[in-house]
């Protein structure tokens, strides 16, 4: 067969393959407006892709998962589920067409109903309203989040933003193009629109009142039609319990959700790893810890489980953050002060100490340290760490990959198998770690290993924070994935 033949059969299959991809994209969006249904490929989001972003997951699929799925039973399966009458859900489309090719069946509508025969028996959920106590980055990256995946509104509801100072036209013109565009995270996909007389964002059609407040206590949200809110603190200026009980004090308050990690009183929780050890209809206040916390986390929890860990060592290459100054100046700490744009500059982090309230085994093991580095996001922490059972660099990145694609860590584990990946590659992870299989290091005698875990510490932290407030709020779907 001469080239041209081979290159019109490859024509003629690409836009076959071209066409099921915006059928597979219609059913996606179908289900989502219409019955709160969430389709994920594999823990990858498929609401708002494009073809050639679903090519690429496809892609990742077969060379990665080692999964040989056809988008063609992908769109059938994904049609099957249309005709079903599920509650709002979360499903993994790879997942069931992978396991529906290898039951050899031919019905995919009968598969389907047979597998996700436990979702009639899930409770209906309640929507919660959300405020966001400051506007800074991970604030709008949250913001961003809400208002992407509102759908419905069957879950989390954006209903408010507080800020500090008069919210007069300039400032309001402001707030909202730092929430339409971001030099990190590019472009906002949606509308972000101003009402001056109403004090609000219209964001994609829906508004959102502004508010400005300097104490949590004063602030009337019922005024807003707001109640039995959860308050999201982005600011870091409240961490105790005492501080964050202000919000509590508010009228239309009911829960409490702090970004930084909280001091006295306040439980440090990394979703997937301890978040029920702390039951929502007892507890009011809680804190998401930090992002290198987050990220480290869940894979100390699998290395910890599997191979056991006598002692180690944490070191974090950070982006520099908004608290380092731009040139030299003064600074409260030691060489923060240093221009962050130009320099490594070797800080402190309390990471290793933080994740002995997720992980109470670890106490009092694990050192930590942190170099801020001239990125302005994506970072990446190095475990130094001695185990009590020997490994091999195989095993180890096995049972990691094992826990990327399976059980209780599949949202915060992302393994990579790239050669060439880099910092900037890992932006727009929603996993808070990404696990760097090539460059595992295991020691001769198995029980000295180096590994290395990426982490985009605004976005995959901010999905961290959205997966808990989904907790607290008591609004998690039926999953199957």
């Amino acid at each position: 067969m001469s080239q041209v033949d081979n290159y019109e059969k490859e024509l003629i299959f690409q836009a076959d393959k071209s066409r099921v991809a915006v059928d597979l994209i219609k059913t996606v969006n179908d289900l989502w407006y219409d019955k709160s249904i969430e389709l994920v490929f594999f823990k990858n989001k498929l609401i708002n892709n494009n073809v050639s972003e679903i090519f690429n997951l496809h892609e990742y699929a077969v060379d990665f998962l080692e999964k040989p799925i056809s988008i063609f039973d992908l769109v059938e399966v994904a049609q099957a589920i249309k005709t079903l009458n599920l509650p709002p859900s979360k499903l993994d489309i790879g997942k069931l067409t992978y396991e529906y090719q290898q039951q050899d069946q031919d019905n995919p509508a009968a598969f389907v109903a047979k597998t996700l025969v436990d979702a009639k028996d899930f409770e209906n959920i309640k929507p919660k309203d959300v405020v966001l106590y400051g506007f800074g980055r991970i604030g709008r990256l949250l913001a961003r989040e809400l208002m992407t995946t509102t759908g419905k509104g069957s879950q989390l509801r954006l209903r408010a933003i507080v800020t500090r100072g008069e919210l007069t036209e300039n400032v309001l013109e402001k707030r909202a193009a730092l929430l339409r565009r971001d030099s990190v995270h590019g472009q906002f996909p949606g509308t972000v629109m101003v009402d001056v007389e109403n004090q609000s964002l219209i964001i994609n059609g829906m508004t959102v009142s502004m508010i400005s407040a300097n104490n949590p206590a004063d602030i009337d949200y019922e005024k807003y039609r707001i109640k039995d809110a959860l308050v999201i603190d982005n600011t870091g200026a409240f961490r105790s319990e005492e501080e964050l009980g202000l919000h509590l004090k508010a009228k239309g308050v009911a829960k409490v959700l702090l970004t930084a990690p909280g001091k006295e009183g306040v439980p440090n929780i990394v979703h997937g790893v301890n978040q029920n050890d702390f039951d929502p209809d007892k507890v009011d206040i809680f804190s998401a810890a930090s992002c290198t916390t987050n990220a480290i986390t869940p894979v100390l929890k699998v290395i910890e489980d599997k191979f056991g860990i006598d002692h180690g060592h944490l070191e974090t290459i950070h982006a520099y953050t908004n608290d380092q100054n731009l040139v030299d100046n003064m600074h409260s700490k030691y060489r923060r002060g240093r221009a962050a744009a130009l320099n490594m500059v070797i800080t402190e982090t309390g990471a290793g100490k933080a994740v002995a309230k997720a992980l109470p085994s670890l106490e009092g093991k694990l050192s930590s340290n942190a170099i801020r580095v001239p990125v302005p996001n994506g970072s990446l922490a190095i475990l130094n760490l001695n185990l009590d059972k020997a490994t091999s660099t195989e095993e180890l990145n096995d049972v990691m990959r094992k826990f990327a694609l399976e059980g209780d860590l599949i949202d915060q584990i992302q393994y990579s198998i790239d050669n060439e990946l880099v910092s900037s590659d890992i932006i727009g992870s929603s996993a808070p770690a990404i696990f760097d299989s090539k460059a595992t290091i295991v020691s001769a005698e198995g029980k000295n290993i180096v590994a290395y875990v990426w982490y985009d510490n605004e976005y995959g932290y901010s999905h961290q924070v959205m997966r808990l407030a989904k907790h607290i709020a008591k609004v998690r779907r039926y999953t199957y994935y």
